[in-house]
């Protein structure tokens, strides 16, 4: 899982409540255990036409947010079934933090463990974001991990709570494989120890 520290980019306004899952990743594209190739399919009900055609009033099929790291949305954001798809797909697209009032704990929870930065703020906080980010390229907004800020293109900033452990985990990249993987010494010395005591096992 690749590290998070600091993020400089264009955020995509999303100013939706109660985006689920299913429209963040539909169910017909869950047939796959790849995390990678479901960036294309990301809102696919919104981003294209039954014709396949991409729909050019979809905010991330407009050339100032193909490219962007940061998506400012409404309240309850994940909600829905808990597929795992969704922050695969947000991540494979390149987003790599999401702004809401809330998110559903699942969802939240999920972001974390995919490189994903879920932040929480007040509404009148995401408002403020959501108006910079419809100035499109000429915005650049600023995540801060280390200092749990997000600052506006005019230097406006906003702190916000992350629990520490999973803010130690992304700031490390480590995934659920990559925190065992900082126990591999403990774990080979039991291993050994093991042997030693009951070689029958």
């Amino acid at each position: 899982m690749d590290k998070f520290e600091t993020i400089t980019g264009v955020a995509a306004p999303l100013p939706l409540i109660n985006v689920d899952t299913d429209m963040i990743i539909p169910k017909q594209f869950l047939k796959t255990i790849k995390r990678s190739g479901l960036g294309v399919n990301l809102f696919d009900e919104m981003r294209y036409g039954d014709d396949g055609e991409e729909l050019p009033d979809f905010v991330l099929n407009r050339p100032a947010y193909r490219n962007a790291q940061i998506l400012v949305a409404g309240e309850n954001f994940g909600c829905g079934s808990s597929r795992e798809h969704a922050p695969w797909a947000l991540l494979d697209f390149g987003i790599r933090a999401v702004i809401a009032p809330s998110f559903a704990d699942i969802f939240h929870n999920n972001c974390f463990k995919n490189g994903i930065l879920p932040i929480v703020l007040p509404q009148d906080q995401v408002d403020a974001l959501m108006d910079d980010a419809r100035k499109g390229e000429n915005a650049r907004i600023t995540v801060d991990l280390e200092n749990q800020t997000v600052t506006t293109t005019d230097g406006t900033s906003y702190p916000f709570e992350v629990d520490a452990f999973k803010k130690h985990c992304l700031l490390n990249g480590l995934d659920d494989i990559g925190l065992t993987m900082e126990k591999a010494p403990a774990i080979e010395t039991y291993e050994s120890r093991l042997g030693q005591d009951r070689p029958w096992v």
